[in-house]
């Protein structure tokens, strides 16, 4: 069993807590990304980015010299938005650091695919962002199957806690009636399902943990996730769709 999650836009050099163990698989195709942002003016590279000059200038000046090779973080500690600070996987323990390295790959507009101790460095680039690549329109095209193929085999179950943006690196590959089931955490507003975006990334963080935790191995188990706010609902659920409604 294979979980994917998105990354996040705030990250972190962290040398110290837990040492990375290999390099990313991708690491040629991320030069090549790296070749081309390189080649972006300023005015392009905010564009492409979609932030203010307070985040975009910094960004700019840190793509001119950052080193692939140099100050590397583990992946699972390089990220530090709301979903990792849930996890809070500097805390976890040896078999759930073992099993998070073993079933958890982070999806990624730079590196492709990850693993928790892949050592990564800082970037900005979103999946969906509009960059093209030597013949390659965008992201997802110069990717190709190639997250999938690094992700799982053809009949091993996917459970997706990852948003639509990077799902969609994946979905357009799996292998004919491979098990692929998207976790919703959802509130009830007027009687209607609805996603609150934070909420949801602190859901998704804490059933990292709970997996790593319990050391998860079955997509079934998964219903039994264990939060005080949030209940597993069997109506709204599906084979392709487990439903979790908040109960605040």
């Amino acid at each position: 069993m294979k979980l994917i999650i998105a990354p996040a836009k705030k990250m972190l050099v962290d040398t110290d807590s837990l040492t990375y163990i290999d390099l990313p698989q991708y690491l040629t195709q991320t030069s090549q990304l790296l070749t081309q942002l390189r080649q972006l003016s300023y005015p392009e590279a905010k564009a492409l980015w979609h932030c203010s000059d307070k985040l975009a200038q910094p960004n700019y000046a840190w793509l001119q010299t950052l080193d692939l090779h140099h100050q590397l973080t583990p992946a699972i500690l390089s990220y530090s938005g709301i979903q990792y600070q849930y996890m809070a996987p500097d805390i976890f323990t040896e078999p759930a650091l073992a099993y998070i390295q073993n079933n958890l790959r982070i999806l990624s507009g730079f590196y492709g695919i990850l693993r928790p101790f892949d050592g990564i460095v800082p970037y900005r680039l979103e999946m969906q962002a509009k960059l093209a690549v030597a013949d390659h329109p965008n992201l997802y095209a110069f990717w190709g199957d190639r997250l999938y193929r690094a992700l799982a085999t053809p009949t091993e179950p996917i459970i997706n806690l990852a948003s639509q943006e990077y799902a969609k690196a994946i979905t357009p590959y799996l292998a004919p009636d491979q098990p692929f089931i998207t976790i919703v955490f959802g509130s009830l507003v007027n009687g209607q399902l609805k996603t609150k975006a934070t909420l949801a990334k602190m859901a998704r963080g804490a059933m990292v943990r709970y997996l790593a935790e319990n050391q998860v191995s079955e997509p079934s188990q998964i219903k039994d996730f264990d939060h005080p706010d949030y209940r597993f609902d069997p109506e709204r659920s599906s084979a392709t769709e487990f439903v979790f409604i908040y109960q605040k």
